[in-house]
């Protein structure tokens, strides 16, 4: 389901907006644009949908129009054209009252400066809100009160913005945003202000409260780690336009340009590469009701020296060795369940990260089984592929290791 979808929009600065979007509507560049109008594209055209519950990031770099994009969404700035739909009304028809709603009460926005009265304790700034929209004071207080301590700011309530650390001011912004409890985040280069263990930390704590709170959030960002660290999906932004929109795996794995190809190419990996794309269907699996005859046909026939055991629901069992099967048909035995391993065998989710899955593929010698909750054989993962997925590339035939 959609919670805000944006359709054709565009933001233009200059005394001669409609011309200016005119020409771009006739495929004229950025830069040719503002030579003939000596007008600025800030958004060009841009189109997407941000699901409910999404944490959907904006990357780009400085003067890609992507802080222009996300004051366009709830009309900080006004678009020049377009549509803006929240849950299908769009917001660049409003009025002045429908707008003011808007703000309050479905769109909370957390500012790269932190913005603070420094006047007010951390209590006041966070309630300053509802004190304007008239909220009784036992209600605005017990508001921020629950709020600061979702945050993880129990205890500084009474104190002041100038005896709080630079990320305990970023909370304090976040709690803020979300006293009202808004349906929708936006978050401008909310933690770029910020050293970079305690920007760590802050992107630590927004992927638990995420977790907890299911807002949807648009995410404002030029580091790239950062987006790959917290979006569901990333719009990456070149001069006013979205070039690419996709998964962090996506957008590393094929990136859609030689611009996003140069963005991602010294990213690390390992820590965004998921086990569910690097790892192989089982060829063959052995049924708990076949016997050691049956398993060492099969894994010959695959020229494989193990195979996993699922029973008929392709919950996962354990696996056995071609080395045990033969033993046990030597010894005219009709069943596995004597030689199937259980203790010895890795099992993973499907979005486990590389980085996770290397220090198994070093201590194991069978694969990786990755299965869902309720312990269902998904696929495996073998020790090359681990290494190729660093590397971008999965070898062909690797599975045949299992």
């Amino acid at each position: 389901m959609n919670h805000l979808e944006v359709k054709n929009l565009y933001k233009i600065f200059g005394s001669s907006p409609e011309k200016a979007l005119e020409l771009s509507e006739q495929g004229k560049t950025k830069a040719e644009i503002l030579k003939e109008t000596g007008n600025t594209i800030g958004v060009n055209n841009v189109s997407f949908n941000v699901k409910k519950g999404e944490t959907f990031v904006v990357m780009g770099l400085s003067g890609s129009g992507k802080s222009t994009l996300i004051r366009n969404l709830n009309r900080l700035q006004d678009p020049t054209s377009g549509e803006v739909l929240l849950n299908g009304k769009d917001i660049v028809g409003m009025n002045e009252e429908e707008l003011r709603q808007v703000r309050r009460k479905e769109m909370g926005m957390v500012f790269q400066n932190f913005g603070l009265f420094p006047h007010r304790s951390i209590r006041r700034n966070v309630d300053y809100g509802l004190e304007v929209q008239g909220v009784e004071e036992e209600e605005r207080i017990e508001r921020a009160y629950k709020v600061l301590e979702t945050v993880g700011l129990k205890g500084y309530e009474e104190q002041y913005p100038n005896e709080l650390s630079g990320g305990m001011q970023q909370r304090v912004g976040l709690a803020r945003a979300l006293v009202n409890d808004p349906n929708i985040l936006l978050m401008d280069e909310a933690f770029s202000a910020l050293d970079p263990l305690i920007r760590t930390d802050m992107q630590d704590q927004l992927i638990d409260l995420q977790e907890e709170l299911q807002k949807t959030i648009i995410f404002i960002t030029h580091d790239l780690d950062e987006a790959l660290k917290l979006g569901d999906r990333i719009a990456v932004m070149y001069d006013g336009t979205i070039v690419q929109i996709g998964t962090p795996e996506e957008i590393l794995t094929n990136p859609a340009n030689d611009y996003v190809k140069n963005f991602v190419e010294n990213v690390d990996r390992s820590k965004v590469i998921r086990a569910e794309s690097i790892m192989k269907k089982p060829r063959a699996v052995v049924d708990t009701k076949a016997g050691p005859k049956i398993a060492l046909r099969q894994m010959e026939k695959e020229q494989l020296s193990s195979m996993f055991v699922t029973d008929s629901k392709q919950i996962l069992k354990g696996i056995v060795t071609a080395e045990d099967a033969k033993r046990l048909a030597d010894k005219g035995e009709k069943s596995l369940s004597s030689i199937i391993i259980t203790d010895d065998i890795y099992k993973v989710s499907p979005d486990t990260l590389i980085t996770d899955l290397l220090p198994m593929a070093s201590d194991t010698k069978y694969p990786i089984a990755v299965v869902n909750d309720k312990n269902k054989l998904l696929g495996l993962v073998v020790r090359v592929s681990v290494i190729s997925g660093i590397h971008g590339k999965v070898e062909e035939g690797a599975e045949k290791d299992a």
